[in-house]
């Protein structure tokens, strides 16, 4: 297996036939309500305004650079000398050699601004020279939207201002440096004067001007901030630096004002280099969140839990019980899908696309997935407020009405409706969980019984239609030979025992058969989703084969593969929805909120199963 490029020892963020970096090369900044990729040589390739669901403000990832860029690195010909996050924090360090001495970009978003008078978004970024005065260049070009619309461009002071309409944003120099809107300024970075920017963004409200030595001091006390929120994770989950990374970016990913997770911050970072399988993630599917429930509370992050079911309490509550499979980040319907014109795309992959066609999609699996998560809570010792405790009841209500129609499964397939055996599996557990809850919460006893009855029948269905005879292990759809990689969940779900000899070769089966090399899997059979061209290795999936291997007592294999997982993160942590088994380039959006979900439950399956020994 190959292993994903290192980070490009040469930078030259300024060639005239500029390309975007490969994905793994990119380093996530965020504030909670928005964020941005940077690549190695300092550039800002993406970020969307005023939240992760906003126009592109810096598009050039999808867009060239004629959809907006801000960079800030060294001007002349320079080396990747190292790049890290500082400790526990959402800070990140880029050095270079340049021109003799030492160029360093520290950056971050800040991201606690409630209760001060602060721009909603404060991007600050530091240059500092090291050994001798180096050379930089900033080269700030916003541009928004599918048109890449230019803005009305003021000065304010020192700051530079553009403004479309509603939206404004302010860049101001430490040193007041004279920037000319849609050009690049050189600045010589002196040892001990650093070179601070400060990127202010405001929606709607008046636009805050912030001195840049003020804002550079916000980043420090951000860091403390996430220090000690790093600090109340438990100690005792193996590999805790990179969970704490995951868990970190997963943070990132959370919509601070409703509270919802946004799947990935990107849209149409291609599955398939130069194909069509590029879709927009900047949207909230609750199947995801849940898992990151769950991730975050055995991690012993409780609030982050709950803010997702409150979340999920108010989205919901125009279309309940039926549960869609995605939704804003505020809890609307997600717009149509469309395509933007122009646009070339991430190494030539059209169409770059807006909104997302399978918000309209019956996808049975998601019910499990949520009401899992509400019994995660309770297991815990939290209560439901009566408010939830109904909405879940109309969940399983929906479950037992709806659970022997076909669905679109967890894939999104856009193709006919079928009997996934994952959705049964998933519609299981939602009634099992239900049931259990109730155990503790108000619930009449015909209701009871309703569920009871419905959970027993679907057990019966799935053990009788949903396992192939012949080879005794579960498949993808009733009545095939197909398999699916989300039927690793089995031994998570209860339905069957883990030690069961189905269990076991259901697990072996796809690992075998939907094996990509070393510990990756594709998600199902390459070539049958109806779609042109293929389609990398689908990395959450991996982690629930670490979570198979682990519940059933194969805590070795499942230690040996976590670990060649990790091998396959970003330089900094990060993972993707996908990787290409040949090369181990990162494929689809990213970062992605259900890979680092899985991979923390992945860890957490080995916390909880530590003596366990390999019986493989």
């Amino acid at each position: 297996m190959n292993t994903p490029p290192e980070p490009r020892a040469a930078v030259a963020p300024f060639a005239a036939a500029w390309q975007p970096a490969p994905i793994a090369d990119y380093g996530l900044l965020g504030d909670t309500r928005t964020a941005a990729l940077v690549s190695s040589a300092g550039s800002v390739d993406w970020m969307c305004a005023p939240a992760f669901d906003g126009e592109p403000i810096f598009g050039a990832l999808l867009g060239g650079r004629e959809a907006g860029q801000f960079v800030a690195g060294p001007a002349g010909a320079a080396h990747l000398v190292s790049r890290r996050y500082r400790g526990n924090t959402a800070t990140l360090e880029t050095t270079w050699s340049s021109g003799g001495g030492q160029l360093t970009l520290t950056e971050a978003m800040v991201a606690e601004v409630s209760g001060a008078l602060l721009p909603t978004t404060l991007f600050v970024r530091r240059l500092t020279a090291h050994d001798c005065p180096v050379a930089a260049v900033v080269r700030f070009t916003p541009r928004l939207g599918e048109n890449h619309r230019q803005p009305r461009v003021s000065r304010r002071g020192q700051d530079l201002v553009c403004e479309w309409g509603p939206l404004a944003v302010s860049l101001g120099f430490s040193e007041g440096c004279p920037l000319p809107a849609g050009h690049q300024q050189t600045v010589m970075v002196h040892p001990g004067r650093p070179v601070t920017l400060v990127l202010a963004i405001a929606y709607g409200e008046p636009l805050i001007h912030v001195d840049p030595e003020a804002a550079w001091d916000l980043v420090c006390s951000d860091e403390q901030r996430w220090e000690d929120w790093a600090a109340e994770v438990d100690t005792g989950i193996p590999f805790r630096a990179q969970v704490l990374r995951s868990l970190l970016t997963l943070r990132l990913l959370t919509y601070s004002p409703s509270g919802a997770p946004v799947a990935a911050p990107t849209t149409s970072l291609p599955e398939n280099p130069g194909g069509i399988r590029n879709w927009d993630y900047r949207f909230a599917w609750p199947r995801d969140a849940s898992i990151g429930v769950a991730a975050f509370l055995h991690a012993g992050k409780t609030n982050e839990a709950l803010g997702f079911l409150g979340w999920l309490l108010h989205a919901s509550r125009l279309q309940r019980p039926r549960l869609p499979a995605l939704l804003t980040l505020s809890g609307g319907r997600v717009p149509r899908e469309r395509v933007l014109r122009g646009w070339p795309g991430y190494a030539g992959s059209v169409p770059v696309r807006t909104g997302n066609g399978a918000a309209g999609q019956h996808q049975l699996d998601g019910y499990g997935w949520v009401l899992d998560a509400a019994w995660v809570l309770v297991a815990g010792g939290h209560r439901l407020y009566s408010e939830t405790w109904r909405a879940m009841r109309g969940f399983a209500d929906m479950v037992a009405d709806t659970w022997s129609a076909p669905d679109a499964g967890i894939w999104e397939i856009r193709a006919d409706a079928a009997h996934h055996v994952h959705s049964k599996l998933m519609a299981w557990l939602a009634l099992d969980r239900a049931l259990r809850i109730g155990a503790t919460h108000r619930l009449g006893k015909r209701q009871r019984r309703r569920w009871q009855s419905a959970l027993d029948q679907l057990g019966t269905e799935i053990q009788s239609k949903g396992v192939d005879p012949d080879r005794n292990c579960y498949t993808r759809t009733y009545g095939s030979k197909d398999l699916d990689a989300a039927l690793l969940v089995l031994p998570l779900i209860g339905l069957e025992d883990t030690a069961s000899e189905v269990v076991r070769t259901t697990v072996d089966e796809v690992w075998n058969e939907l094996g990509a090399g070393g510990p990756l899997l594709y998600r199902y059979p390459p070539g049958q989703d109806g779609l042109q061209g293929g389609e990398g290795a689908f990395l959450p999936c991996s982690f629930w084969l670490v979570q198979a291997l682990a519940m059933t007592g194969r805590t070795s294999e499942a230690r040996e593969t976590f670990s060649a997982l990790l091998d396959l993160a970003s330089p900094l942590g990060l993972f993707s929805e996908e990787v290409d088994p040949a090369s181990g380039a990162f494929l689809g959006n990213y970062p992605q909120c259900l890979t680092h979900a899985a991979m923390v439950q992945a860890a957490l399956a080995l916390r909880d199963n530590p003596g366990l020994q390999s019986t493989g």
